[in-house]
Formats: structure tokens, sequence, C-alpha cells
């Protein structure tokens, strides 16, 4: 019999408040729970709706991740703050002890020594857009918010065993950036994303002639190649392909730019099954072999380009992974969303075919 049981913790922190334009002392409370599907029902969707926040912090993601861990994670945990017990949550965080801290490598560059022990970080590593959820209308009151919720952050870290603790990915000039800056944690540059701006597209076409000339000569060059040589593009929900052959061609993508074990496959194929319709898979395949594949989230606002997986032998001259750029592309466009989100990495081509690059940085303390 599988028993869970759902903790829940709750902290008091006095802390300064705006209260008709007079700064006062007031009592803010920051709750852990330690299981995603008891958050489903105290407002943490509907505050994460209200922020435009990305699918990262849904339930239903936040859910595939925890049964279904991508990354070595020790214990979650889901902050909930509030400005009064009873209230409703006015930001809300996730929270990973990760016993393996910089898996991609790019954190002990700026941090060093944070690669030999744990670290209680938020969020994931495979999130690339990490806020505090409900920071942006606080105005000047989330700068107190972040500060109870680093002191909360803090305490777990202790009582958790962390060397480390704090945010990574955190997008620079951010409300969240500038909150946790004034808190005390300061950011240092970490890596790249990169995203479009689709609003008022309705084609494919239209994002072509946004382009420079030899940019949109080449996707629509290598469109032409590929069907010349039998190569086609399918999309479809997780629960219609298999999902273990998806797992492998991104796990030995991601270990050919040397990340091995960043997609471990039995794992992979749970944690997408477990997304639903969250997720969609673009495949590209010659002669029935995959050759290309992308697994692709959404929310109400963003198409992003979660994954890919890429095997560049190929009969004839054509580029499966820019076929697959470009059909995601036309696929977010269909589904009307005005932002796409192309993740980290291979910043050439991206900047080259319309996204632009967006600072992450990684505000991290000892304990």
């Amino acid at each position: 019999m599988l028993i869970v049981v759902r903790l829940v913790v709750e902290y008091g922190f006095f802390v300064a408040t705006t209260s008709a334009g007079r700064r006062s002392r007031g009592l803010m409370t920051v709750q852990t729970y330690d299981d995603p599907e008891a958050i489903s029902g105290i407002g943490w969707n509907e505050l994460v709706r209200a922020d435009a926040a990305p699918v990262f912090y849904q339930t239903g993601y936040l859910t595939a991740y925890s049964r279904s861990p991508l990354a070595v994670v020790d214990r979650f945990s889901y902050l909930v703050v509030r400005q009064a017990p009873a209230e409703r949550p006015v930001a809300v965080v996730p929270v990973a002890l990760h016993r393996e801290a910089d898996p991609l490598g790019g954190l002990r560059g700026i941090h060093p020594g944070v690669e030999h022990g744990p670290a209680l970080l938020s969020h994931v590593w495979h999130c690339y857009d990490t806020r505090i959820v409900g920071l942006a209308a606080l105005g000047e009151a989330g700068t107190d918010v972040a500060a109870v919720v680093v002191q909360a952050l803090a305490d777990l870290a202790d009582r958790w065993g962390a060397r480390w603790f704090g945010f990574v990915n955190v997008e620079r000039g951010s409300a969240t950036a500038a909150a946790l800056t004034a808190a005390g944690l300061a950011g240092t540059h970490l890596v790249d994303r990169f995203r479009a701006d689709l609003t008022g597209l309705t084609s494919f076409e239209g994002y072509l002639r946004r382009l420079g000339t030899r940019p949109r000569a080449n996707l629509t060059r290598c469109a032409r190649r590929a069907a010349e040589v039998g190569i086609s593009t399918s999309i479809t929900g997780a629960a219609d392909c298999d999902l273990d052959e998806v797992a492998e061609l991104c796990g030995r993508s991601a270990a050919r730019f040397g990340n091995p074990g960043f997609y471990p496959t039995q794992t992979f194929a749970s944690f997408v099954a477990g997304l639903g319709p969250l997720a969609h898979v673009l495949a590209v395949r010659q002669s029935g072999r995959l050759v290309a594949v992308g697994v692709c989230l959404t929310d109400e606002r963003r198409f992003h380009t979660w994954t890919c997986g890429v095997d560049y032998d190929v009969v004839g001259n054509a580029s499966p992974y820019t076929l697959l750029f470009a059909e995601s592309v036309a696929l977010a466009i269909r589904l009307g969303l005005p932002v796409l989100e192309g993740g980290r990495s291979n910043a050439v081509f991206k900047t080259r075919h319309g996204l632009a690059p967006c600072r992450l940085d990684a505000h991290l303390a000892k304990t």
C-alpha cells in the first residue's frame, strides 16, 4: 500500500508592509508543502494564471516532475506566502534539494564549489524561467515578500543540510531579480535563453517576412530539400507517440553537447507522459526513422520549444534541426500564442532566425 504524507510547515515573519502610504510592521506567513497535489486547492494555480507565469509553475508540471524527477532531487518543497494566515497567497515558489547542484556545468564558474554539495534551488534545471510567482503585482511590497522567501529558503536549507541556496535562471531586469537583489541576494550572469514575439502573426509566411534575406532563404530552402528527400513532420500529443524513442534521441543529443544523463530515458518518458495536454511532440522522420524530435510545452501565452533531439545522419542536404525549428514556429502561430520560448544555447542559429537573447542570472548564497 502506498501512503502519501502531505506535510505543511508554517513560518511567521515580521516584515515591513505598506498601509495607507505608511510603513508599519506586520506578520507574514510562509507555509511549505511537500506534495504538489496539496497546493492545487489553495489558490496556487489561480496566482500562476494571474501572474501570467509559465507552464513550469502549473501544478500539472510540478506534479509530473515530482513523480518523475529528471534531476537527482532528494526533496521538494512548495512555498506559499500569505500576508495573513487566512488570506489567499500573494506569492508562491517551488524549490528542490539538488544532490547535483550544477548538472549543466555553468554554475561552478561563478560560484566555485557549488558542484560539490547539495543545494536548495528554485526552480529545477529543466525550467529556464525562474521567478517568485505573484511578485510583479506587489509593487514595493515585493521586496518584503522576497526577503521573507529568502529567509524561509535559508532556514529550509539549514534544516535539510544544503550548502547553498537560492535561485537559478532568473531573468535580469525582472521583478524577481530586483526584489532578490534588494533582499541581499545579488545575481550573476549564468546563461542566456532566447525568445521571439509572435504578436500579430497569423501564418509562418508572416514570420519569414520579419527575417533577413539569408535566414528567410535558409528556412525556405530547407523545407524544399526536406520534401525532395522524403523528410516529413508529424505533431502528436504525448500519449500518441513512442516516448522511449523520443527520450533516446533527446538524451543522445544532450550527451553530444556534454550533458549526459540530463534526460534519463525511462524517467523522461514517464515525465512527458505525466504532462498530458501540456505537451506537444513534433517528430521529423525520413523513411520512418526518427531524425529529429521536439517536446514542446504550452501555457496561456507561450509556446516552449522545451527540448529536442537531432540525428544529422540523413539522406539529402536538409537539416532536421532547421526543419524542426520552422515547424515549431508554425505550430506556435497556429495555436495563437504570442511568445515563442526557444530555450537556452545555440545562440548563433537562434538570433539569426528571429529570436532575441534574454540574460539569466543566478542569485545564490552559502548557508
